[in-house]
This record gives structure tokens, sequence and C-alpha cells, in this order.
């Protein structure tokens, strides 16, 4: 007889969360001790967390003085961090492209879908100096020619070669000649048509995006759509993706920031400072007293690796 794994979890959890421990002589101190409240889906991952990396644990679901996880893990503050992965990466990519822009007489082109209109909206009080263009969702082709000035020049090509048709004309459309860097502020429905098609016209323009632009990928070959694009995310976490098992990528960047919750927990409920434990969701150790910012570097989304 097969049993399901969230079969499996469910009755542990009830199973923890029910029972009470009654001091013992011959009682182990659990590595780890936890009141949480949150959905089922994250206390499936946080039981999974435990059970791999092999910790002795005691666990409570239904406490009143519980901590609360929210469901959505990448937009929340997790206990110990600044701020939450999604938060901090947007302030990454805001001080690269727009803080710390290298040609002052070019524009920035932000580049968003209709669902991000708000994230963009705050961009361009704080910007306003530089081009928001909302893409729809129908007919990328045309929308990015006509942002990038591709008709103007296929149309000028085409009065050109009007003149005398027996003449081979050769012609590579040519884009304007003011944008700086292109930042995409979409998911990866949108995503993984639009960037192919601008890169295919603006190969040596910068691109920038958050990792939500590939979250509901299923396959890390499918950031080939994206290469070269700068991303704020750790070598860590994309090695974490490239062995996922689950579905989506999102499932296994919501793994790796409930692993890193987890693992300093128990750092700071054991005192193992000395560990100097590097979290996979940033690039700066944990230290003893205050907030942990995860310190993120930009990384070139380069398929080579993963695609062989």
């Amino acid at each position: 007889m097969k049993f399901s794994l969230t079969l499996i979890l469910t009755c542990l959890i009830i199973f923890i969360s029910s029972c009470s421990i009654s001091p013992r002589q011959d009682f182990i101190k659990p590595d780890i001790s936890l009141k949480i409240e949150t959905s089922n889906k994250n206390k499936e991952i946080i039981i999974q967390s435990l059970l791999r990396d092999e910790n002795i644990f005691s666990i409570d679901f239904n406490s009143e003085d519980s901590y609360f996880l929210e469901d959505n893990i990448l937009t929340s503050n997790l206990k110990y961090f600044c701020k939450s992965l999604v938060e901090e990466e947007r302030e990454v990519l805001e001080k690269n492209i727009f803080r710390n822009k290298k040609d002052l007489d070019k524009k920035v082109f932000v580049i968003f879908s209709e669902n991000y209109t708000n994230v963009a909206k705050l961009l361009k009080n704080k910007y306003p100096e530089e081009e928001y263009i909302m893409i729809m969702t129908e007919d990328f082709d045309s929308q990015i020619k006509k942002i990038l000035n591709v008709d103007s020049s296929s149309r000028n090509y085409n009065d050109l070669a009007k003149f005398d048709p027996s003449i081979e004309i050769s012609h590579s459309p040519r884009i304007r000649n003011d944008i700086a860097s292109i930042y995409y502020i979409t998911n990866y429905e949108s995503g993984k048509t639009i960037v192919p098609i601008l890169r295919s016209y603006a190969l040596n323009i910068e691109t920038f995006s958050s990792s939500e632009i590939f979250h509901n990928a299923n396959d890390i070959k499918k950031l080939v759509d994206f290469e070269n694009t700068y991303i704020p995310i750790t070598k860590k976490m994309i090695e974490n993706i490239s062995k996922k098992q689950d579905s989506l990528i999102i499932n296994e960047i919501e793994r790796t920031l409930i692993r890193d919750f987890l693992i300093i927990e128990k750092i700071n409920q054991n005192n193992l400072f000395r560990e100097n434990f590097l979290p996979d969701s940033g690039n700066r150790k944990i230290k003893r007293n205050g907030c942990i910012d995860r310190d993120l570097s930009l990384w070139k989304v380069s398929t080579a690796t993963f695609t062989n």
C-alpha cells in the first residue's frame, strides 16, 4: 500500500502539534524547538527540511505565542532577515540601474506588464526622466518594434528599395540610440517571449530583471530565454534550482528561504555563531546581533553550464 508524502506529513504534523512531552531523565534536548503558525504548504516544507537535515526537533503549530510565517515566503520579512527576498532584489536592481547609471545622456527603458503597474509607478515617481512602457499580452513583436523604432527603420528601407527594385540593398534594422539599459518587470509568461524578441534587436544593451521573471518556469534550462540578463541571485540558489525536483522553480526558491530561516534559528538557539554560516539566499555571514542583509550580487544569466 502506498501513501502520499502529503498524507504522511499531515499525520506527522498532527502528531507533533498535539503531543506533549513530559520531563524524563533520558530526554534528549532538541537541536531546534519551534512554535510556528503558517500554511499547510509551509508546514510540509518545514518538516521536510528538518528531516532532510537530520535534526532532532520539537515543533508546535498550534501555540498562541507562535511566530507567524506568512504563506508568501518571497514577499515576507522572514525572521532574522531585514527585508523580503523580492524587496532586496528590487533594491539591488534600483541601485545598479538608476543610481549607478553610466550614461546620463541616455534613458533606462522600464518594460513592465500590467500586473506590475504599481512597481513601475513607484519607480517613475523616483526617476521620472526615464522611459516606462507597459507592454500588453498580445502581439509583442509589433509593440517592441515600435518601442525601439525598428518599424521606422524598416519603413525607410522599404521607401529606399522602391526607387530601384533591381538593386539589392543589405539592411539591418537600426534601433534608437538613447537606451542606457532595459529593466524588465514582468512574470515568466510574458518575459519568456518579450526578452528574446528585444534581445534580437538590442543585442548589445544591458538588460536586468528580478528572479520573478523565471519563478514559474518548470526547468532551469528555460532560463536560456534570458541569456545575458542580470539577475540579483546567489550562485548557491542557482545550484539548488538546478537540482530541484519540484514542478516549478519558485517552489525550490521557497524551500531555500525556509531552510535558511530554520538553520539560522538553530544557530541562535544553540549559540553556533562561530560556524560562520552563509545562507543560501545571501552573501553575508550570520552575526549575533541585528537583522541579516542578504547583500545580493548580480548574476549574468549564462545557461552554458546547465544546458549541456
